[in-house]
């Protein structure tokens, strides 16, 4: 395959970002749940990074909220985190400066006199910078927490502000169905106005996610293209490896469907099949994304599959089998595979398949869309007989969303010959090659956006509930239909066989790579 290298000035790349540079009003983070994982691999890391870049206000302060007791160790085990999971050095010159902005408050999620004590904490940080500071919940806790924080913020005067912005961040799953997401989102509206809440999926930070808008619409050669006249089928395909890394409880209760299709790969579809928004603000880009979702047609039950993994062998080593996970059910009903075709009725997709999947314990991690089109109307040259060139195989541009980031094309070239012989190419485009390489884990834009108040990569409530109305009716069919040959597909192998059939029947099948 051929391969493209593109590599872009350090210099040019510093400036383009300064002329873009935002930095936030004077800020206080709280986060809800620090002593979980997510805080010290994801969050503390990236507002480092943030620091790093000149992009945090001069007055900020970050505050960990948790049940246990860490005041003596967190900032010195978030200091740990920053180095080990964000790529920063012990004697980096901002790290001392930035760990002595991060407290910690010790509190039970239903105490009241925590919460008039968590008040005076945000209290002193206004009274240290001279200011009132805004103020950036993140609820990083499990859901059945998320109304009780929000109502006793509200109830100890901590929800609004006529002096300051107060916003407030919510991790996914939000609901697990749609009776429980319409239930969740009016509850949450009691406390708060939809512009200061901003439901998070980390995925709309990675920069390939947000790089097929700039695909898409910043380059003429694609966009009159990018229709049902001249593309065939679009797949998108998030697999994993791994497998649920000791989270049994969490989940049985949630699956492949709810963990990953109703969210990631819902918001993966709508980037790629949205019509051009009239401006890049978060109004304008959510309502094409919404038109998106409302498009697709009802999921016909022939039309969605699901796997659950058995024992297997990832890269020479053997895997045990879901059933066999730590507090996992031995007779688990719960998919860990899910695979959909999709249909969206508007003008400019009729007719086109959209095939997604998503699995645990898979061949590879791998997330990426694919976009194949139509052959040509009369093929000059087939004819080959053998080897890879022995079919004229299709045009596809395939995005890497993670984890080698990147956009290829795929086109035919003739092989030097005396024959006319014709064999796919690749062109690739790969962001550490172009850009070097980026220890940012794509929570820095998001974070920073939440800050900024800009909600365009965050999730509204009129699209979690579209997204559900389209997933619900599934969860209800398989609950009352429960699979009979799980475990399904080795752990280590592409999914279940069933899976294979669904994208099969239309004489297609996965782009496995």
């Amino acid at each position: 395959m051929a391969t493209t290298e593109i590599k872009i000035p350090t210099e040019q790349i510093q400036a383009a970002v300064k002329r873009k540079e935002r930095v936030p009003a004077p800020t206080v983070v709280v986060i809800f749940g620090a002593s979980g994982d997510l805080t010290k691999r994801k969050l503390l890391p990236a507002l480092f990074h943030l620091e790093q870049g000149d992009l945090l206000p001069q007055e900020f302060g970050m505050i960990g909220v948790a049940r246990r007791d860490l005041t003596a160790t967190f900032a010195d085990d978030m200091k740990d985190g920053i180095v080990e999971f964000g790529g920063a050095t012990p004697d980096n010159p901002k790290l001392a400066g930035f760990i002595e902005k991060v407290s910690y408050h010790p509190m039970n999620f239903d105490d009241d006199t925590g919460y008039e004590k968590l008040k005076e904490h945000l209290v002193a940080f206004d009274t240290k910078y001279g200011v009132k500071c805004n103020r950036l919940f993140y609820l990083a806790v499990a859901p059945e927490y998320f109304s009780g924080i929000l109502h006793f913020l509200g109830r100890h005067g901590m929800a609004k502000s006529e002096n300051s912005h107060v916003r407030v961040i919510i991790e996914k799953p939000f609901g697990h169905d749609l009776e429980s997401a319409r239930i969740l989102n009016a509850d949450v509206n009691q406390v708060l106005d939809e512009d200061q809440i901003f439901r998070i999926d980390h995925y709309l930070g990675k920069e390939t996610v947000q790089n097929i808008l700039v695909f898409r619409f910043a380059n003429g050669i694609f966009e009159p293209i990018w229709n049902r006249n001249y593309i065939d089928h679009i797949q998108i395909t998030a697999a994993e490896s791994i497998g649920i890394e000791g989270r049994g409880p969490f989940y049985e209760k949630a699956g492949a469907l709810r963990d990953v299709m109703q969210n990631h790969m819902m918001e993966l579809l709508s980037f790629v099949c949205m019509e051009p928004p009239v401006s890049f603000e978060a109004a304008a880009v959510r309502h094409e994304k919404v038109k998106v979702w409302k498009a697709i047609q009802s999921i016909q039950m022939d039309d969605a599959v699901r796997g659950q993994y058995g024992p297997g062998e990832i890269n020479g080593k053997a895997v045990k089998g879901y059933r066999q996970e730590d507090r996992v059910d031995p007779n688990s009903q719960t998919e860990t595979f899910v695979a959909l075709k999709l249909g969206i009725e508007n003008w400019r997709w009729a007719g086109v398949p959209i095939y997604l999947r998503t699995g645990k314990r898979l061949a590879k991690r791998e997330t990426e869309i694919t976009i194949q089109f139509k052959q040509p109307p009369m093929l000059l040259f087939g004819g080959n007989t053998s080897g890879p060139c022995s079919d004229i195989q299709p045009n596809l541009i395939t995005m890497r969303i993670q984890p080698d980031e990147g956009i290829s094309l795929r086109f035919g070239a003739k092989v030097p010959s005396p024959d006319m012989t014709v064999c796919p190419v690749d062109m690739n485009f790969q962001y550490s090659t172009a850009f070097g390489t980026n220890s940012a884990n794509g929570y820095e834009r998001l974070l920073l956006d939440a800050m900024l108040g800009d909600a365009t990569l965050f999730a509204h409530r009129d699209g979690v509930e579209a997204t559900w109305t389209l997933m619900t009716p599934v969860l209800q069919a398989w609950a009352n239909a429960k699979p009979a040959d799980f475990p399904n597909y080795a752990g280590g192998s592409w999914g279940p066989q069933c899976a294979e059939e669904l994208i099969g029947r239309d004489g297609r099948r996965w782009n496995n790579v």
